[in-house]
């Protein structure tokens, strides 16, 4: 029978992969369905698994995720990239911005520097609607990189929700989403719900587990 258990028809799925992560073009901006959902786990994660070199462009708060990816990852400084803002209040990067006297702009962060080749990991901060200044998002710095979206999703009550919403304001502004990326224990229901709507690749499930520093051992 040609249906997930309560969900809807293979054939009613709506597939909006449109750029695939491979062996041979590991390249993608990580969000998140909000904040706290594990990102910069999931960052070191892939970094660790794929060789890349990671870069998180705006920080806000210390401490730095930068520090805690190149320490998680093992990762030599070639592949840690500084950041083109760090802002000491821990909130909306709009906001620390502010708080610092400075102002983000898509523009300056994009042409900051250009994209180092192989495999990469640019990490935005918080979710895609998070404001980076009036009028832009993280969602509109994902698209000036031009990199595929991969969504980091933590199941809580209420994470269905924010993952549909994500998927959605994703799609209706043409950002190219290449997949999820599964952290924490996992809720079979609420990943049924998701992907029986929404024929997104799980690139990887991350356990959840007492000790993160076991998620990295020696390849």
């Amino acid at each position: 029978m040609d249906r997930l258990r309560g969900g809807l028809p293979r054939k009613n799925r709506r597939r909006y992969v449109n750029h695939s992560v491979s062996a041979d073009n590991r390249r993608i901006f990580l969000s998140g369905i909000g904040t706290d959902v594990g990102k910069t786990l999931t960052a070191a994660y892939l970094c660790h698994q794929w060789g890349a070199t990671y870069w998180k462009p705006v920080q806000a708060g210390l401490p730095r995720d930068t520090e805690t990816v190149a320490s998680l990852a093992n990762l030599p400084p070639a592949r840690v990239l500084p950041e083109v803002h760090v802002l000491q209040t821990p909130c909306s990067p709009h906001e620390a911005a502010a708080r610092d006297g400075v102002r983000l702009s898509v523009a300056d962060i994009v042409g900051h520097r250009p994209l180092p080749p192989g495999p990469l990991v640019v990490e935005g901060a918080g979710g895609l609607l998070v404001p980076l200044n009036e009028r832009e998002t993280i969602a509109d710095l994902a698209a000036g990189f031009g990199l595929p979206v991969v969504l980091v999703w933590r199941y809580y009550l209420g994470s269905i929700n924010h993952t549909l919403l994500t998927i959605e304001a994703a799609l209706q502004r043409g950002l190219p989403l290449a997949g999820l990326v599964l952290n924490g224990e996992e809720n079979p229901y609420s990943t049924e719900a998701v992907l029986s709507r929404y024929d997104l690749p799980v690139l990887a499930r991350i356990p959840a587990v007492e000790d993160v520093r076991s998620l990295f051992q020696p390849r």
